[in-house]
């Protein structure tokens, strides 16, 4: 067996995420389908991040074992002439070491979340952004952001069905950064917990709209309770960026 590492673009908006599910498409299902017609083997594809239903992927990497030996080109070529004509393309393919996991070896996962902050609604980017009409004060939400970086008992900032042993992460890095009407958001840690971003996300546009404060967040993170997260920010603005190894 070859382990090979894969480097994954998609754009999660008609799929239930990541992880396959009984309700509907997802993209582990799409990649391992198209790996079944050219190489004949059924393979379970592993990801680095189990991304929610509508949260795309610059950089999703994921391993899978193949009887066959694959050059990383081809391998590459083959798998995107059929994950056509879903919104998937695997950006490179190269071999990998057998103890090479694309979710534990991994260092760091780099996230950014999108918002159009403007009157107007979006067009093009509709399933890309989260549309915010009010005007967003930046500056507080850094200064906010600022309190959450480090490490953290994140319990408020975690779903109900997380599944992780432990609500403590470090939090390496949360930048807002304005251009324009647009706003990323900018997270890196070693591991995020499910729905952490677009729960500390949500939080941030509390401050921003002036309806929270920087104590009422920090209340917030240290009642390490789940009914005192803001408003979970919606799936379409998140994209996972990049992961570290």
């Amino acid at each position: 067996m070859q382990r090979y590492k894969l480097t994954i673009e998609y754009d999660g908006t008609q799929f239930v995420g990541w992880q396959r599910q009984a309700n509907g498409l997802s993209v582990q299902e799409a990649v391992e389908a198209a790996l079944e017609r050219i190489s004949g083997e059924l393979r379970v594809v592993h990801a680095a991040g189990r991304t929610d239903a509508g949260v795309h992927a610059r950089g999703q990497v994921a391993h899978v074992d193949l009887a066959r030996e694959w050059r990383g080109d081809r391998l590459r070529d083959a798998l995107n002439a059929h994950l056509k004509p879903a919104p998937v393309a695997v950006v490179t393919a190269e071999k990998a070491p057998p103890d090479f996991e694309a979710r534990f070896s991994a260092t760091a996962r780099h996230y950014v979340y999108r918002i159009l902050n403007r009157r107007a609604p979006p067009t093009l980017e509709r399933d890309h952004v989260w549309h915010i009409a009010r005007a967003l004060d930046t500056p507080a939400m850094q200064a906010a952001a600022e309190l959450l970086v480090g490490k953290h008992d994140f319990s408020t900032f975690r779903a109900a069905e997380c599944q992780a042993n432990s609500p403590v992460r470090t939090l390496d890095r949360l930048d807002v950064v304005r251009s324009g009407d647009r706003i990323e958001i900018h997270a890196s840690a070693r591991s995020f917990l499910h729905t952490q971003v677009r729960s500390i996300v949500g939080s941030l546009e509390h401050i921003g709209s002036a309806k929270w404060n920087g104590a009422d967040l920090q209340a917030a993170l240290d009642a390490r309770d789940r009914a005192r997260c803001g408003t979970v920010a919606p799936a379409r603005g998140l994209f996972l960026m990049r992961v570290d190894y």
